[in-house]
Formats: structure tokens, sequence, C-alpha cells
């Protein structure tokens, strides 16, 4: 028997996608005046993932949303970001952080974990904004608002829609049609662990060692008011793994494919008891994230490699910009392509240049991307 399909009206803004980027724009527009419902497939949030940076870009959206100061109390900020080659440990890179940071771009950067963040935005939005269990499978014009179809049966109109939905967007399918993220040909594994299980290893730092290919390196950063050590690493896979925040790997693998990086590094690998595996996905830049009274944000519009840990940065910058687009012009459809050509140079380039994975290898000046607040940039 044919399921009744329920219709659902409202006069709200539709965000598909309740991550970091949907979060942060319901925060955002509900600054200025304008409401939003946030529509999830999970049925409910839970504490996933491991650690996230947020580089000082990032940090000035989160202060505007008003939530920086209770990160602050959850999160660490190294003195130095420092780059090392894998084998003989030489530095060939250190940009100062720290109070330096702060000097410099008015914020300090915050490594935390990423469940932390998602809890202090989650508290953000009021209770009734996020729906759950609702997976989004189409969508279409109708009657000068956009009708929204999920998987069961329910429908909803919205007077724009904003997919925030990740890099398997289905926004961005029902708009520009099917194309599969690009496999990256690496998986990245990440855990956490106790800082008194870490002798004689640099926790004050940021530090990226770089392997001898592209798709090799690990990465360490203090959390938690540096009680806890996270670390990331890469190593190529010659097949398509499934993508999960969830999935664990190979603790004996890990130790084996890094047994000929420096002693220093390797005594951190070797402590490690349990790790999560996730594969890398990203997309090619787009020419055009929006049309009609629908847009992409974040992942959805331009899914990047972690190495240069702009990915939760990019999106939280698209919400600043989408909300003061929206502020700054009435009429939404002219708003969404403001916002488009705002952000589009900026989130290509980022895109671009973490596939390349050479971001602050060597000396170089990180002002292009830290020094960039989106509460303050001149709107296209």
């Amino acid at each position: 028997m044919a399921t009744k399909r329920t219709r659902e009206l409202g006069d709200s803004v539709a965000i598909i996608g309740a991550g970091i980027g949907g979060l942060a724009v319901a925060v955002a527009l509900r600054r200025i005046g304008v409401s939003s419902v946030i529509y999830e497939q999970a049925p409910a949030f839970g504490r996933i993932g491991t650690a996230i940076n947020m580089t000082p870009n990032a940090v000035k959206v989160l202060d505007g949303l008003g939530i920086g100061d209770a990160l602050r109390e959850k999160s660490y900020t190294p003195e130095f970001r420092v780059s090392r080659t894998w084998d003989t440990g030489e530095e060939t890179s250190r940009v100062k952080l720290g109070s330096s940071a702060l000097a410099r771009y008015g914020v300090a950067p915050l490594m935390l974990h990423r469940a932390d963040l998602m809890a202090v935005l989650e508290a953000s939005v009021t209770s009734n904004t996020i729906k759950f269990g609702k997976k989004l499978k189409s969508l279409r014009n109708h009657d000068g608002k956009i009708r929204l179809l999920f998987e069961d049966k329910t429908t909803v109109d919205a007077v724009g829609v904003i997919g925030a939905d990740g890099v398997h967007s289905v926004v961005r399918e029902n708009l520009f049609g099917f194309e599969k993220p690009r496999f990256a040909g690496m998986s990245a594994y990440r855990t956490i662990l106790p800082i008194d299980r870490i002798k004689g290893y640099d926790i004050s730092s940021f530090v990226k060692w770089w392997g001898p290919i592209p798709e090799s390196q690990i990465v360490t950063n203090a959390i938690n008011k540096k009680k806890e050590l996270f670390l990331f690493a890469t190593m190529p896979e010659t097949s398509l793994v499934h993508e999960s925040w969830s999935m664990s790997g190979d603790v004996e693998k890990i130790k084996v494919y890094y047994s000929n990086y420096h002693e220093e590094i390797r005594a951190v690998i070797n402590s490690i008891t349990e790790i999560d595996r996730t594969a890398l996905y990203d997309r090619k830049p787009l020419d055009r994230w929006s049309k009609g009274r629908v847009t992409l944000l974040g992942d959805a519009c331009h899914a990047m490699m972690p190495f240069m840990a702009q990915g939760a940065a990019m999106g939280l910058e698209d919400a600043v910009i989408l909300s003061r687009c929206v502020g700054s012009y009435p009429n939404w459809i002219d708003a969404l392509k403001h916002y488009e050509a705002t952000r589009i140079s900026r989130a290509s380039k980022i895109q671009h240049d973490s596939s390349s994975n050479q971001w602050l290898r060597k000396s170089e000046n990180p002002d292009w991307v830290y020094g960039f607040d989106a509460w303050t940039e001149e709107l296209c």
C-alpha cells in the first residue's frame, strides 16, 4: 500500500544538512532576523570525529557568531606551526601563532575536538530549528517557492534553500546533475592520545611531518587545554575506501607504514592503540553555486583535501558572507548572486591549493588565508 504523502508548509529558509556550515549559517541568518529550518538525515547528533583546526580566519567567524569564548574553554592554541622532514626531522618552516597571531590577525587559532565545536553550534540554535531523520530526495520550483521532497514522503515548501549537505550533496546533484566525488587515492587516519602517553615530543606546536610522497604525512597538535594530542596521518590506497567518520583503522598497518619516519614521531605512532580511518574525496571547483532560489555552501560546493585545514573554515566563511548578502539585498535571488560572486574565487583557489599539498612546507606568508575577515570583506 502506498504511503500517503504529507505536506508541511513554511516560509522559512530550508538548510539541508546540520554540519558545521549548516549550523553556522542558521545562526548567522538568525542574527539578521531571517528564520530557517535545518533538515538533517541523521536520527540525532552523536559525538563523532576527532579534532579540528580553527585557523584565525575561522575563529573570526566564530567570534562574530558569539561562540568563540565558549570554544576557547575547550581548545588549545599552539605557539608555532612547524614543518619537518619525515626522515631527518629537519625543520623547513616555522610560522608564529599564539600571541603573534593574536597581534597580527586579532585572533589566535584554536585546536579542539570537532564534537566540542558541534556541541557549541548546536546549543546556538533553538530546539525546533533542526528536523532529524529528513533525507532529501529531490527539489523543484513550485508557486514561487522551492518544494523539497524527502525520502519519508513528506514535502516542505521554502522561500529559499541552502545545500550544506556535504561532499555527496543531493542538492548539488539536483541543481547541476550527477557527478561522483573524486576519490583522492588515499585515506586519512585520526586518533587522540592522552598527553601522559607522550614522552619527549613537542606538544606545544602544531607539527606537520612531510613524507616522501605527497600522499604520506603526519600532523600532530594538542587539544583540550593541552591534555590530549591529536594525530592525523595519510597514506596512499590502491582501491576505493568507504567514507566514514567512525570506521576503525588497522593500528599495526599504521605502525609498519610509518616505521621509517623520524624516531620522534615514530615513538608517538607506536603509542597508538586505536585509530579511525576515513577515505578522502574532493570535487572539482564549480563555476557557479546557485540556481534560482537554491544555493550551495561548504563541502557541497567546494569539497577539498584537508591539507590547508580550510574545509570547515571555508564553510564558516560562506555562512557569514551569505548572511551578509541576504541582509544587504532584499531579493533572495539577488542575494545568492552576490554571495556566489563574493565567495567563488577565494574558495576555488583554496580548493586548488589544498590539492597540491604544499601549504607552508617552506617559509611562506599565510596572511592571505589567515588574515581574511568574512565580516568585513567587501561584497561583490
